[in-house]
């Protein structure tokens, strides 16, 4: 295991979002576009039904039930500041600092960040640890990938400065287009994903953890719990593709959800654990809380408290079974040293 230095106060930072045994057991609750259409879908809305007032709401909801069982909570300062102050002590905070979520609108899904914002101010505002989400293609244009390097690599810097961790999450998707959903990007994936995984793992971007997506869909594994019979992968495939790119990652990282089932993804990290990965936890969204939105919709914050305070819970507390098996993100970094003039880590 590659062993990397780390100040003392990125390491202060990284703990405050972890467990008291250095796993991140965090939850996403970031959604902008994509929770107003879940919510307007719900409900039999259009967009411009959903007002900026619901997001809040259901993200101060989500927050005040789910964190006193979570290490952290990812959340965006457009539409999560509410929601921040729900958080139950001892919670960690990150914050997302993208314009964009999955939906990104930008030709090639270019990278853009929030306007009037920066590190420094994310950091004011509170944030333990800051997160992108950057939309990466392995087989696009050379260009294109290069400035979305480039952009990673001043962020980095930036976090670098300020001392304050940055969390990388490279998505892959299909420059052409194609369904990602699909059988077929399902197993152009694995490679995509290991190809993500050594490019930023490489120590200029200044990544401390990658947040990334499991190289497989249990859904197309054949003999997994949610196979749905159409076959990408045996399970012996799907164990040597876990182990990959385990073996090509530099850095500490933690598997999300991508918005499928809990069911999905309580598979796919028990999948993760039979193929004995060094992975150091997970940023859990939607697998947590997507059942909620429906209720949201039908009676409002009453419903969805109650929602979550049974089956909500109970999603987190399965997800976190699974992180038994995870191993401490400080594992990847140089002890702490003691040396003349103060302490290196």
């Amino acid at each position: 295991m590659t062993s990397i230095c780390i100040s003392p106060e990125k390491r202060r930072r990284l703990r405050a979002i972890s467990t008291s045994d250095g796993i991140i057991a965090a939850l996403a609750m970031d959604q902008r576009k994509s929770l107003r259409q879940m919510i307007a879908a719900a409900g039999n809305k259009r967009l411009d039904e959903i007002p900026d007032r619901q997001l809040s709401e259901f993200k101060a909801a989500v927050t005040k039930i789910l964190t006193p069982s979570v290490s952290a909570v990812l959340l965006d300062s457009e539409y999560g500041l509410k929601a921040g102050s729900e958080r139950a002590p001892g919670c960690g905070l990150l914050m997302t600092y993208e314009a964009d979520g999955y939906e990104n609108p930008r030709p090639h899904r270019m990278l853009a960040l929030l306007p009037r914002l920066s590190a420094r101010r994310l950091r004011e505002m509170g944030a333990d640890a800051v997160k992108i989400l950057l939309s990466y293609a392995p087989d696009v244009d050379a260009a294109v990938n290069d400035e979305k390097c480039a952009w990673i690599e001043r962020i980095g810097s930036e976090c670098e400065a300020l001392d304050i961790p940055f969390l990388l999450e490279p998505v892959v998707y299909d420059p052409a287009g194609g369904d990602p959903k699909s059988l077929e990007f399902a197993k152009r994936k694995p490679a995509a994903v290991l190809e993500v995984m050594a490019e930023f793992s490489k120590p200029h971007y200044k990544v401390d953890v990658l947040k990334v997506e499991f190289p497989v869909v249990a859904a197309f594994v054949e003999g997994s719990a949610v196979y749905s019979g159409q076959r990408a992968y045996s399970m012996k495939d799907a164990m040597n593709w876990y182990q990959q790119v385990d073996a090509v990652a530099q850095r500490p990282y933690i598997y999300l959800s991508a918005g499928v089932s809990i069911t999905e993804f309580v598979t796919s990290l028990e999948m993760a654990a039979e193929a004995d990965v060094r992975f150091s936890g997970v940023l859990c969204g939607r697998a947590n809380w997507q059942g909620g939105v429906s209720e949201y919709a039908r009676g409002g914050s009453t419903a969805l408290l109650s929602w979550l305070a049974s089956e909500g819970l109970r999603n987190v507390n399965a997800v976190n079974e699974c992180l038994k098996a995870a191993i401490s993100w400080e594992q990847w970094f140089q002890p702490v040293e003691t040396v003349a003039g103060g302490a290196l880590a």
